[in-house]
C-alpha cells in the first residue's frame, strides 16, 4: 500500500475531503445531512461483501458498515458527518493552499471521515472479511445522543477497540476527556417600572446572584499547578430577557452555561451542586449531560504511532468532549487522536494534507498488526 498506489488512494481521500465539505451538513439542514449519507453509501456499495445497515433516531441518521456475518468487529472506525453551522451557506466550499485542504469541517470531522472511508474500503478490498467496521453519524456537534449513544446503547453495537480521529493530535493521544453539562436556567419575577424596585422581585438579580455564586465555587476550585486545567470549569455563555426598556425591570430572565468537570466527578453528583448553589428561585434544566471518561488506548497503536512518525507519544487529558464517551461507557477501549488541524468550527476550518496521509498509514497498520497478532 506504499508508492504510487498509496499516493493515488490519498489523491481520492482529499477529493471525497472536498465534495463533503461542500455538504452543508449541518442540524438545521437534514436533507444535507442525507446528501452526505448518500455520498459515502456510494462509496460503501462499490466494495463485495458489505452489509451497510442504517437507522435513525431523532431525526438524525446513522450508518454502520461491516463485512458480511461481522456482528462484533475487532476495530470500529468511527465519525461524524454533521458540522456547525454558519449564517452564509457560501461558506461551504474549500479550497487547497499551503499544503491544507480549507472549508467549514475539514478538521471536524470531514477529513477525517474521508480517510476512514477509503480505509475500511481499501481493507476488505486487500483483505476480504477482516473484522473491521465503520460507524458513521450525524449529531456529534449537538451532543451525539440521536447518534453513538443510539448506536451503541440502543441497537446494542459492540467492537473490540474504536477509533474516534476527534481530538487529541497525530502523538497526542488522548486518554481522559471532561464530562459536560449544558444549562439552562430560568429565574421568575415580576414585570414593573424601575423607578419603584422595592415593589417586586427582580428576575435579574435573582440570575445574577445564581451565577455567581456557581462561578466562585467552581473558580475556587482551579488547580494552579495543572497545566492541562484538568478541574472543573463553569462559563455562562448567554443571558436574555424579553425586556427591551432601560426603565423596566424584567419579569423573566434566561441564562446558558457550560459546565465542564474531570472525574471522579459525576452528572448526579456535580448537579446537586449546581441546584443547591443556584437556589430555589432559579430553575435549572439540563440540556446535555455526558459522563466523563477514561478511554484506555491499546499500547499497540501507541507503538504503531510512534514508529511511523519518529515521535514519541503523549497521552493526554482534554477538556473537551466527543461520541468517544459513550463507547467507553460499554467497557470499550477507544484510541482518539488525529491528523493535524486547525480553526475548528470557523469558516476557514482546516486538515493538513500530509499528516492525513501519514495518519491513514498508522490507522492501517495498527489494524492490521492488531488482528494479525504481530504484537
Amino acid at each position: 500500500m506504499n508508492g504510487d498506489g498509496y499516493g493515488e488512494r490519498m489523491e481520492r481521500v482529499v477529493m471525497l475531503t472536498r465534495d463533503l465539505v461542500q455538504i452543508p451538513s449541518t442540524e438545521s439542514r437534514p436533507a444535507e445531512r442525507a446528501r452526505a449519507f448518500r455520498t459515502c453509501r456510494n462509496h460503501l456499495e462499490a466494495v463485495p461483501g458489505v452489509e451497510i445497515h442504517e437507522s435513525e433516531c431523532g431525526g438524525f441518521g446513522s450508518m454502520v458498515a461491516v463485512p458480511n456475518g461481522v456482528e462484533r468487529p475487532d476495530v470500529m472506525l468511527v465519525g461524524h458527518l454533521d458540522v456547525v453551522d454558519h449564517p452564509d451557506v457560501a461558506v461551504f466550499r474549500s479550497e487547497i493552499r499551503d499544503g491544507r485542504i480549507i472549508g467549514p469541517g475539514a478538521g471536524d470531522m470531514k477529513g477525517q471521515c474521508a480517510i476512514l472511508l477509503d480505509l475500511f474500503t481499501g481493507l476488505l478490498r486487500a483483505h476480504p472479511g477482516l473484522s473491521i467496521g465503520l460507524a458513521l453519524t450525524s449529531d456529534e456537534e449537538r451532543g451525539g445522543e440521536n447518534g453513538v449513544r443510539h448506536l451503541f446503547e440502543d441497537l446494542g453495537w459492540r467492537c473490540g477497540i474504536a477509533i474516534v480521529p476527534d481530538g487529541g493530535s497525530m502523538n497526542d493521544i488522548t486518554v481522559a476527556e471532561k464530562g459536560i453539562l449544558h444549562l439552562r436556567f430560568c429565574a421568575e419575577g415580576r414585570e414593573s417600572h424601575a423607578a419603584r424596585p422595592w415593589l417586586v422581585p427582580n428576575s435579574l438579580m435573582m440570575m445574577h446572584g445564581a451565577l455567581g455564586r456557581l462561578h466562585d465555587h467552581f473558580s475556587s476550585l482551579a488547580l494552579t499547578d495543572s497545566e492541562d486545567h484538568w478541574y472543573p470549569t463553569f462559563v455562562p455563555t448567554i443571558m436574555r430577557t424579553q425586556n427591551e426598556m432601560v426603565n423596566c425591570i424584567p419579569g423573566e430572565v434566561e441564562a446558558f452555561a457550560d459546565l465542564r468537570f474531570p472525574p471522579p466527578e459525576t452528572v448526579s453528583g456535580v448537579m446537586e451542586k449546581v441546584r443547591e448553589l443556584a437556589g430555589p428561585e432559579v430553575e435549572v434544566e439540563v440540556l446535555v449531560g455526558a459522563e466523563s471518561s477514561e478511554l484506555d488506548p491499546d499500547p499497540l497503536y501507541l507503538r504503531v504511532t510512534e514508529e511511523l512518525t519518529g515521535k514519541s507519544v503523549r497521552q493526554v487529558r482534554a477538556s473537551g468532549g466527543s461520541d468517544a464517551r459513550f463507547i467507553a461507557a460499554h467497557g470499550i477501549p477507544v484510541i482518539l487522536s488525529r491528523p493535524l488541524v486547525g480553526n475548528l468550527h470557523s469558516a476557514d476550518e482546516w486538515i493538513d494534507i500530509e499528516s492525513m496521509g501519514l495518519y491513514h498509514r498508522i490507522c492501517e497498520s495498527y489494524v492490521l498488526k492488531k488482528q494479525r497478532g504481530f504484537q
